[in-house]
């Protein structure tokens, strides 16, 4: 993919450049923007970025001539401008997202490959498999001849597949590019979903199966075997596909890029504080030297959209008020330069603090709270203890469950992050896991591990884990559990709707979720369901299958075909554990599926980080 990232900040330019360059991304830049509209010109690109305040030709109209010259590729546009109005009027230049300074390097690699996905659907080629064709331009799928109805995931795992050739997906990565953020499921949901796919190939008359299973490792398409003998032959295939990502590593090496940069800009920062030392001085003048104000006021605005993406969100606040000031400073030029004073010392100080994440806020990060990490991954634990400064957690490590235990004595934490397997030791994580819900049952339990087997899933939670979790999870995914269980603590005052005809479940369920905060509606009999529905607005629901009257089903199907609630986190609590069933769950639009009898530890732990996380979105979503 190539980039051409148009911005006339050094540091944002470098800090972009080098975390870019870390994917495998080809980026070239240029700091004005009439240089950007000469490249787009002349050259083919991927994706655009481009800053709204530019030398010569601003982003806004920079933007609109490109759109006006038929040029239809992505364009983000990143500034330091919170007002509403000004997305509003980037977007109607042509600008297909728009991300406000500081900003966070995973969001805005999300943010870049979520445009890169859009952007390929409109010029995509046809995706052929034998006599499988998918075109991604008009989302149809045929064999034969024969037109294939999938669902949408099934449409998304076919066309990654197709576009990623000899690339295996694990079905953590699967639930991460097919699901949606505030989507919460099981991997379960993913090997339905393939079954399913794999189910309507075969009913149309595919023999092969073109979905090959890598047992431990995940799915990937499997080669054609003309293909294969082509590949023989001339040493190479038609279809190509993107460089396998190792999220986890891209993810370390991007934060040591920020690392790294922010030592460079430390070194940096003596002259922009020299150059805002000399504009108050011209100000304190009778005769200001407006050249040296506006350099100070440009200088101002770049240090408040570039300091708070190297972590100092205070900072960038400062320096923004300090942007305004410059800008207006003819009015009171006097009491201009005295608040400009006392601004640029505590600029300074805010740069002697350890950094934050900019998103901190948002996280909700729990201050100086301590994590204990009981794995013997030495690689994994420094990732994570790296990612956790930006939360404010106070991070130990133990290699084993013996020293755990010692750690636990002396200073109990607020949080574990416990895995199952130590190979060179004789226990596992059960044990320890056992002994420390028993002996200090306040302190959540977040398993982490690679073995992912139902059976470890089920005693885990028998033995009072809080959540669990995969080790391909990245370290920021990872802390946001952690963050979530110990939020947990504290009431929700969420609201849940049950519907169910057994009284003695929809008593189970009420009993075991009240004491969390959250405000529990049983139902027992499902033709009420949407005058309870309208007059409870729940922010989640949770619905038996077997049911007189209507369905969990069939409700789940009328939820999805509302406008007004088609967002509303759907859970099933059934004891049907055919994949028959299961798959007609995922395919009109469940959440979440928990098997009867109610296991109680999951039961809570699914639906607070299901309440968790879409309570997150909604907060992005109005930011």
């Amino acid at each position: 993919m190539k980039i051409l990232l148009i911005e006339d900040d050094k540091q944002i330019t470098s800090l972009l450049v080098e975390a870019f360059s870390t994917l495998n991304y080809q980026i070239e830049t240029t700091n004005d923007g009439q240089s950007g509209l000469d490249l787009v010109k002349t050259y083919e690109y991927d994706l655009l970025i481009l800053d709204v305040i530019l030398p010569r030709l601003d982003g806004i109209n920079l933007c609109r001539q490109i759109r006006l010259a038929g040029y239809e590729m992505p364009i983000l546009m990143l500034t330091a401008n919170k007002d509403i109005s000004a997305r509003v009027i980037g977007l109607e230049a042509g600008a297909d997202d728009y991300i406000v300074k500081p900003f966070e390097l995973p969001e805005l690699i999300a943010r870049i490959r979520a445009l890169m996905r859009r952007g390929r659907t409109t010029i995509a080629k046809l995706l052929v498999w034998e006599n499988l064709q998918l075109d991604p331009n008009s989302k149809e799928v045929t064999y034969g001849g024969k037109r294939l109805h999938l669902t949408p995931k099934e449409y998304g795992l076919l066309e990654l597949f197709l576009e990623n050739p000899r690339r295996i997906f694990s079905r953590s990565v699967l639930l991460d590019r097919i699901w949606s953020a505030d989507e919460f499921p099981g991997e379960e949901a993913v090997t339905t979903h393939i079954k399913g796919l794999r189910q309507k190939l075969k009913a149309v008359g595919m023999k092969v199966d073109l979905i090959e299973t890598v047992y431990g490792l995940g799915y990937r398409l499997k080669e054609e075997q003309k293909k294969e003998e082509q590949k023989k032959s001339e040493g190479k295939t038609n279809v190509t596909s993107e460089p396998p990502q190792d999220n986890s590593q891209a993810e370390a090496k991007i934060m040591a890029v920020v690392a790294k940069m922010r030592e460079e800009f430390q070194k940096s920062f003596s002259e922009k504080y020299e150059l805002l030392q000399q504009a108050i001085a011209q100000l304190s003048t009778k005769s200001p030297d407006k050249r040296i104000i506006k350099q100070a006021q440009a200088e101002a605005h770049r240090l408040a959209g570039s300091l708070g993406c190297y972590g100092y969100v205070d900072g960038s606040n400062v320096a923004r008020e300090i942007e305004q000031l410059l800008e207006n400073h003819t009015d009171k030029p006097q009491s201009t330069a005295l608040q400009l004073t006392e601004l640029v010392k505590l600029l300074k100080q805010t740069l002697q603090q350890q950094p934050s994440s900019p998103a901190s806020a948002s996280k909700t990060a729990v201050t100086s709270a301590r994590l204990l990490i009981v794995d013997d991954d030495t690689t994994l634990t420094e990732r994570i203890k790296l990612e956790a400064v930006f939360w404010g957690f106070q991070v130990e490590v133990a290699g084993e469950p013996k020293t755990a235990r010692s750690k636990i004595a002396l200073n109990p934490p607020e949080v574990i992050l416990l895995d199952l397997s130590f190979p060179d030791q004789e226990e596992n994580g059960f044990t320890l896991l056992g002994e420390i819900t028993q002996n200090h049952p306040e302190i959540p339990i977040l398993v982490l591990t690679s073995s992912n087997q139902l059976p470890n899933r089920v005693e885990a939670a028998r033995l009072g884990a809080h959540s669990f979790l995969n080790k391909t999870m990245s370290a920021v995914e990872v802390l946001t559990a952690v963050n979530v269980a110990l939020n947990q603590q504290t009431s929700t005052d969420a609201k849940v709707l049950v519907v169910d005809d057994d009284p003695v479940i929809l008593h189970q369920v009420t009993t075991l979720l009240s004491p969390w905060g959250l405000q529990v509606t049983p139902l027992q009999e499902s033709q009420r369901f949407w005058e309870i529905l309208e007059s409870t607005k729940p922010d989640l629901l949770i619905l038996d299958i077997e049911m007189p009257d209507f369905n969990g089903i069939d409700l789940c199907q009328v939820i999805r075909n509302d406008s007004y609630w088609n967002h509303l986190p759907i859970l099933f609590l059934s004891a049907h554990f055919e994949s028959e069933i299961l798959y007609k769950v995922y395919a009109v639009g469940a959440d979440d599926y928990v098997r009867k009898p109610i296991i109680e530890p999951e039961l809570v732990a699914r639906i607070l980080n299901r309440l968790e996380r879409t309570h997150l979105s909604k907060k992005l979503l109005h930011q």
